[in-house]
């Protein structure tokens, strides 16, 4: 250990002071406006690569539910309780288990089983729970320091943060049941972002079957009384639509209580690759909406993609800041797009601080089919992915793999990015998964730089048209690994086809890396560095012993410290990686038992700065399961 690691150790055990909210992870997204960023830097970018494994928790899941792991996505991010509440690290399980640790060890305290329904064929998954304190308890002053757990069942529970029992003043014995009358099962309608909690309410998005149906549950977002339960405000970003559906809230929420706004990211309307029935815009649909934290009235929108014929979904949480820039100081909010855009509005207001030009959108040749006439573009930052792709800027290993990738492109329905689905095999890129994704980005402290991971992978995509009767509806969230995805989309008279853009060899026809990290500038407008995130080394038919840093498919989100360092894991290769935020550089990295598609988070604990991540794979990668949970800390 250095001297100077050794000092700032010894003043952090010397101080008698409880962790303050800087240095702990109190949110999701680190604060209520999903910054993804820590003050804690007792890591940092001198003595990261001396980090290791100081505990290991494992949730019990696989034990458990066996077989029907195959069919989950870990994805939560734990958070860290304030003394009053117990000071525990709660963390959600796939299957919406709410377990309760020891920070220090990761000793179990106390564990909730909410016993879900678990009927339907959608992925289980559970990003996290969030915290609240209410104005008083039920009886005895049980569970006036609270948790609120969304379901995959459609449930939302308010549970003690000190033993995870249910609060028996919240709904019912500590339960709201989501549904309305509709009565849609789990397969069709479900949880998966923590709901979010201020100003006395708690409000719950969902996630809504993709691709299958015409017609979709609506996508309404509900505000409940954060003490009783009871409902105070909806909002249905689709009204007006009703041949339609969707354009629900799946990604996490943002909140700035001090001007009583909530920061809605709303998804695609359906069905995602046909619009000859949802005419129009969509609004609001594939939009940042604004609308007023105690009333659920809209105060503003701004929609990035406009009759959305590509699954463009408004995938992560808006990130608020304070854009200061040239004297001026404008509360400020940031939006990654699937697009792989980066816009930068006054999250008064809406307006972009940077110009937004129009992008022409060309039309589509289905019949009835009216794509919008123009996009919206940002001038600045520019496009995370370049999305130009031609026969003569293909990739491959060798010329016979290049000329078959060659030949491929050549043959497609590629009129750039927005090319519409046709019935002739299309160009998507970036495909529906990004571009960026729900792992969002980091914004290091308040110096405009934002750090955000992408996917870059080209797919293609195809409308067949379905037989008279055809009634088939086989259906998975998303392409897997390695294999092509085809959706009957009932209600229309086209079954979708999506897939990635490979060579004979499995091998993407466009250049790597296929998976980045990226440095924005969000005052100059321009990308500082980037890197490949990602080795393939375990992707090919057999495993290589060193690592080939090409990039890789990912999910999951990082997280930058005061320290100078950002922490991610996210990549189909087991790792989790720390880089230099000023350089792009890899700094250390660890291999896990399982894919870390998870946002990792960081807090300090007894004078010892930790970096928590999930590690339990990803249905859509089919590269294993499991349910480890990993803590690393530098040695004592």
């Amino acid at each position: 250990m250095s001297m100077r690691n050794a000092l700032l150790s010894l003043a952090a055990l010397l101080s008698t002071q409880a962790v303050s909210a800087d240095d702990g992870w109190l949110y999701y997204g680190g604060d209520q406006g999903g910054r993804h960023y820590s003050e804690a830097a007792l890591i940092d970018r001198d003595n990261v690569s001396d980090l290791d494994v100081a505990w290991v928790h494992r949730s019990g899941d696989v034990e458990r539910f066996g077989e029907g792991m195959e069919n989950t996505s870990t994805q939560s991010t734990p958070i860290l309780l304030p003394e009053a509440a117990g000071e525990s690290l709660v963390y959600c399980t796939p299957f919406n288990r709410v377990i309760a640790l020891d920070p220090g060890t990761g000793a179990k305290r106390w564990d909730f089983d909410p016993d879900i329904d678990r009927r339907g064929s959608r992925t289980f998954r559970c990003r996290g729970v969030s915290y609240a304190e209410v104005s008083r308890g039920d009886e005895n002053g049980h569970c006036r320091h609270r948790l609120y757990l969304a379901t995959h069942d459609r449930k939302l529970w308010a549970i003690d943060a000190k033993d995870g029992k249910p609060c028996s003043r919240f709904g019912n014995k500590g339960m709201v049941k989501l549904y309305g009358k509709e009565g849609y099962v789990p397969g069709d309608l479900s949880s998966s972002s923590a709901p979010t909690v201020a100003g006395g309410v708690v409000v719950v998005g969902s996630g809504i079957i993709d691709f299958a149906r015409a017609t979709t549950p609506r996508g309404t977002v509900l505000a409940f009384d954060a003490d009783t339960g009871k409902q105070v405000w909806q909002f249905d970003p689709l009204l007006g639509h009703p041949k339609s559906g969707s354009a629900n809230v799946w990604a996490p929420m943002s909140v700035d209580e001090e001007n009583g706004l909530l920061f809605l990211p709303t998804s695609a309307p359906s069905p995602d690759y046909y619009g000859v029935d949802r005419p129009g815009d969509d609004l609001y649909a594939n939009s940042i909406v604004a609308v007023d934290l105690k009333t659920g009235n809209v105060r503003w929108h701004f929609q990035h993609v406009r009759h959305d014929l590509w699954d463009y979904d408004t995938p992560a949480q808006p990130i608020l800041f304070q854009w200061e820039k040239n004297g001026e100081s404008i509360p400020a909010l940031i939006q990654v797009t699937k697009q792989s855009f980066v816009f930068v509005l006054n999250r008064l207001t809406g307006e972009s601080l940077w110009e937004i030009t129009e992008h022409p959108a060309p039309p589509s040749d289905i019949a009835g089919e009216k794509t919008a006439l123009t996009q919206p573009k940002p001038i600045a930052p520019p496009p995370l992915v370049d999305s130009f792709l031609i026969p003569s800027n293909v990739w491959g290993l060798t010329p016979w793999d290049r000329g078959h990738c060659a030949k491929q492109v050549a043959s497609l329905n590629n009129l750039g990015l927005f090319t519409p689905m046709s019935e002739q095999l299309s160009l998507m890129y970036p495909g529906s998964l990004g571009g960026a994704n729900w792992g969002g980005g980091a914004l290091i402290g308040d110096s405009g730089v934002l750090l955000v991971n992408i996917n870059n992978a080209a797919f293609t995509g195809q409308l067949i048209p379905t037989p008279s009767g055809d009634n088939a509806n086989a259906r998975t969230d998303h392409p897997q690994n390695g294999k092509r995805m085809q959706v009957t989309m009932e209600g229309t008279p086209y079954t979708v086809e999506i897939g990635a853009l490979t060579s004979p060899l499995g091998i993407p026809c466009n250049a790597p890396p296929w998976g980045k990290l990226i440095a924005v500038d969000l005052y100059e407008g321009s990308v500082k560095w980037q890197a490949a995130l990602g080795s393939v080394h375990e992707m090919g038919p057999i495993s290589v012993p060193f690592h080939i840093d090409w990039g890789t498919p990912n999910l999951g989100g990082g997280i930058a410290t005061d320290g100078g360092v950002f922490f991610i894991g996210a990549t189909m290769d087991r790792q989790i990686r720390a880089f230099d935020v000023d350089t792009g550089e890899t700094l250390w990295k660890h291999t896990l038992a399982n894919d870390a598609t998870a946002t990792p988070m960081t807090y300090v604990y007894k004078g010892r700065q930790y970096v928590v991540i999930n590690a339990g794979g990803h249905f859509m990668f089919q590269r294993g399961y499991g349910d480890y949970l990993y803590a690393f800390a530098l040695p004592e």
